[in-house]
């Protein structure tokens, strides 16, 4: 079980067949093996020894796919920087990991200096945009034509296949430590769910620093596929893509999806090749997939559920579960255990709650983490030493296995003594047909301890009130659950894998509290 296998398979099944497409550049599984092997080679003439880590930090591109498969092909380890992060917070993850070789773009290349001053470990960095290289630095394409094609070390098993730093926006960065058996054991399990048809055309703009893109792009290796890729998700850009290519197969995070379905110009493409749609990294609303069913009626959807420290996948709901035969509210579900992961549901005691109980959602299988790099009390209270891993997750379970997730746990709002599940609520606000996006999170309240509120962004030409937006709500659900208050804004703080980052949204509210909700 090693991450470079599926290159000699598919060289040996089809090496003339077209792999990555990039703009004008494309490259034939042959040519992108060779160009893998010579950065390999690149990096070890660089003294890259077996273990090191080599960092990437830069937007989607077909030389970061060669990154992710060269690193592990020279024995080293992957670090993907997070493209959202300052550059102090991945200067932290630079040295946290001991990165002794960093790969930029044009976007990054200017915080190489600050990140510099503060890694001593760093050695080099090569540049990989498309300008003239900055002084100081090494440039990717010379550094593969001088280089001498290494053997793949086909590192794998336990070893470390990278460390993959989560919590940046949220907390102070953990580094993720994730073994090739358990990066393949969960891949493995997705390409069983067939997420991904042989040989597909497959979208890459989700960002690839990010483990659920990583994931499913590497089923598409797994697959045979050719991805096309682009530098990051612009509707537009990305329809255009679709029609252009032929894309049949695409993950997609939810502020992406309605990004697409609520743009204006949506009608103008053909997005009919467009055959399984992954989605998954963050909650989304039923309307939003009901909007997307419309649009898309021959579409195939899976949802994918999982986190970092699973590699990442825990559940699977496929395309049964999203037809109009399915039993009513299964598309508030995430799924099902996947493959070799068991799920239950937990009380704080770690007890087992009764099915439709809610709890925390504890995961075990082949593919969970190694631990969290240099943080041993965090291990221990992800890893607790019962094999189980604690996600965060409030859930409930049904009789046939089915995970409803009502919450990340540190979301849950306690206003007067009750629980409000802010997933919950935007749901519902969502239905409405002026509202594009909205969170729900918990301000201070001296009445109720905490005070259910909403930020809304408005479909476009839409004007909704706070009064008619919380009357929506009081008529489906409990009064105590809708918003005492709404505010209006033009886009959502989005992390990088395009989750909503409400701990910026709350900031404003807690920053005087004595009590602080994170």
């Amino acid at each position: 079980m090693y991450f470079t296998q599926p290159l000699h398979r598919n060289l040996q099944r089809s090496p003339e067949r077209l792999m990555t497409v990039y703009g004008d550049r494309s490259h034939s599984v042959q040519q992108f093996v060779e160009r893998v092997a010579r950065l390999a080679g690149a990096l070890r003439e660089l003294g890259v020894k077996r273990g090191d880590c080599v960092a990437m930090l830069g937007l989607n591109s077909d030389r970061y796919l060669e990154y992710c498969f060269a690193v592990p092909w020279a024995d080293a380890v992957l670090n993907l920087c997070n493209t959202r992060w300052s550059a102090q917070e991945n200067a932290y993850a630079l040295s946290d990991s001991q990165s002794t070789v960093l790969l930029v773009d044009d976007h990054f290349k200017d915080a190489v200096a600050q990140m510099r001053e503060q890694v001593p470990a760093l050695r080099h960095v090569i540049y990989l945009g498309e300008g003239p290289t900055p002084d100081g630095m090494l440039d990717y394409e010379a550094l593969l034509a001088q280089a001498t094609p290494m053997e793949d070390a086909r590192r794998g098993g336990d070893d470390l296949l990278g460390v993959f730093y989560t919590g940046g926006t949220t907390g102070f960065p953990k580094g993720v430590m994730i073994s090739h058996a358990a990066f393949w054991s969960s891949q493995i399990a997705l390409a069983a769910e067939g997420l991904v048809r042989p040989e597909a055309t497959m979208l890459r703009a989700a960002p690839m620093f990010h483990l659920a893109d990583m994931a499913t792009g590497y089923v598409g290796v797994l697959e045979g596929a050719k991805h096309v890729i682009l530098p990051a998700f612009q509707p537009l850009e990305a329809m255009a893509a679709i029609q252009g290519h032929g894309i049949d197969v695409a993950m997609l995070v939810p502020t992406m999806i309605q990004l697409l379905i609520n743009h204006p110009e949506v009608g103008r493409f053909n997005l009919a090749s467009l055959h399984h749609l992954i989605y998954g990294a963050s909650p989304i609303q039923e309307q939003t997939l009901r909007s997307l069913q419309a649009l898309l009626p021959g579409v195939q959807l899976f949802q994918a559920y999982g986190q970092t420290e699973m590699s990442p996948i825990v559940s699977v709901l496929g395309p049964d579960q999203h037809s109009a035969s399915a039993k009513p509210g299964m598309l508030r579900s995430c799924g099902r255990a996947t493959r070799a992961v068991e799920v239950k549901i937990v009380d704080g005691d770690g007890r087992e709650v009764p099915r439709g109980s809610i709890g925390e959602i504890v995961v075990r299988g082949p593919n969970m983490m190694s631990g969290y790099l240099n943080k041993p009390d965090q291990t221990l209270a992800a890893l607790p030493g019962d094999g189980w891993l604690r996600t965060g997750d409030g859930a409930r379970m049904d009789e046939q296995g089915y995970i409803f997730i009502v919450d990340r746990l540190k979301d849950m709002i306690v206003t007067g003594g009750e629980n409000v599940f802010s997933a919950e609520v935007e749901n519902v606000l969502c239905s409405h047909p002026d509202v594009a996006m909205c969170a729900v999170i918990g301000i201070p309240s001296e009445q109720w301890g905490e005070a259910v509120h909403a930020v809304v962004v408005a479909k476009a030409g839409a004007a909704p009130n706070a009064e008619a937006l919380i009357a929506h709500c009081k008529q489906r659900i409990a009064s105590y659950k809708a918003p005492k208050s709404v505010a209006f804004c033009a886009a959502l703080p989005l992390s990088g894998a395009g989750k909503v980052l409400k701990n910026e949204l709350r900031e404003p509210f807690w920053q005087a509290s004595s009590r602080r909700v994170g």
